[in-house]
């Protein structure tokens, strides 16, 4: 008699199943915060100087705060759900927190939703339900040493040199030139430097959860390079992830964004924690399949944002953002993907 295939349940490991909550939790705590502190923004812009005319009486809006602190609480969220699940099943749910955001506009903000953009949500659901019932089973790791052993093996290595090598050659020799015309230079260093930061986040992760089951990792040096190296990658990728959102559209510069930063990140994992080599090809195809299928819903969704009765109310494709900033201005616009939360006020 042929065996029975197992559950959706019992396909899931534990660990993943409680990265995926964190990573849900994570995309309903920062898609509401957006509309939280739009909230906050739109009441302190009625009673001072707006936050995009360069003022600041937001920071004396509680509405605003409060809807940092639902934001730092997706964070946290999404920090810990990488040290239970692997990159594959936690960077692309951030798209999720689009659908939140847009729903949430459209009842509490009264902002259309284009059917197009409804039908473009139903497509994310259906690519993040697709990731999540075949991600690959997070591997079991007793120590930090052991994820810093994986990026010293050589494919890892090659992979960060090239990625930094790039970096620094989109820093020092196209962003002079071409950063305030081409929107791929400040966005190639946030991608690229972004995925060597997820991977960090996750050493750290499982650092964190290791240390509190009560096995210490703050002794080894090995959690505190990661530490720094997260740091400083962080800090050049939202450096740089600002000066885009400043000078070219939130409406251009998202989904690009996004479907860079996600596809590194997911090439990132994979040569590192080698996550497709415990799977078989129909489930690696089956994945990237869901992952076209988010990316074609977070554009349709993003493309489609400000079209009335099927007529788009912005011209076709305007990259600079002073041409259209009262229309999108990175404080006030609603934000694709979690990472731009990170944008400094």
């Amino acid at each position: 008699m042929a065996a029975e295939p197992p559950n959706w349940h019992e396909s899931i490991s534990s660990d993943n199943t409680k990265g995926l909550i964190l990573a849900l939790s994570s995309s309903f705590f920062i898609g509401g915060s957006f509309i939280v502190k739009k909230k906050g923004l739109k009441k302190a812009g009625a009673s001072g100087i707006r936050a995009g005319a360069g003022g600041f009486t937001y920071l004396y809006e509680p509405l605003w705060w409060l809807g940092m602190i639902t934001m730092i609480v997706g964070e946290i969220a999404n920090f810990v759900a990488y040290a239970f699940a692997p990159a594959l099943l936690v960077t692309p749910l951030g798209a999720l927190s689009i659908i939140i955001s847009a729903v949430l506009a459209h009842i509490i903000l009264q902002e259309k939703l284009h059917i197009f953009g409804v039908l473009g949500c139903i497509l994310c659901v259906v690519g993040s339900t697709t990731i999540v019932l075949h991600a690959p089973q997070e591997r079991e790791i007793e120590s930090v040493t052991e994820v810093w052993q994986m990026a010293m093996e050589p494919a890892f290595l090659l992979y960060a040199t090239l990625v930094i090598t790039s970096a620094v050659i989109l820093i020092f020799h196209f962003i002079p030139q071409y950063g305030e015309t081409h929107i791929m230079v400040y966005i190639g260093v946030c991608s690229l430097l972004g995925s060597l930061s997820v991977m960090g986040v996750k050493a750290l992760g499982i650092a964190m959860k290791l240390t509190l089951s009560g096995v210490n990792q703050l002794v080894y040096p090995q959690t505190w390079i990661f530490a720094i190296l997260v740091a400083t990658f962080l800090l050049t990728q939202m450096n740089y992830l600002n000066k885009a959102l400043d000078t070219f559209n939130t409406a251009v510069v998202s989904p690009i964004y996004y479907v860079m930063f996600t596809s590194l990140t997911i090439l990132a994992s994979v040569i590192m924690f080698k996550d497709w080599d415990r799977q078989s090809p129909a489930q690696v195809i089956t994945e990237l399949c869901g992952f076209v299928t988010i990316l074609s819903g977070t554009f349709l969704l993003h493309k489609t944002k400000d079209m009335v009765d099927g007529l788009s109310t912005s011209s076709p494709i305007r990259l600079l953002k002073h041409m259209d900033e009262d229309r999108y201005n990175g404080l006030e616009g609603i934000p694709l993907r979690r990472q731009e939360s990170m944008r400094l006020p």
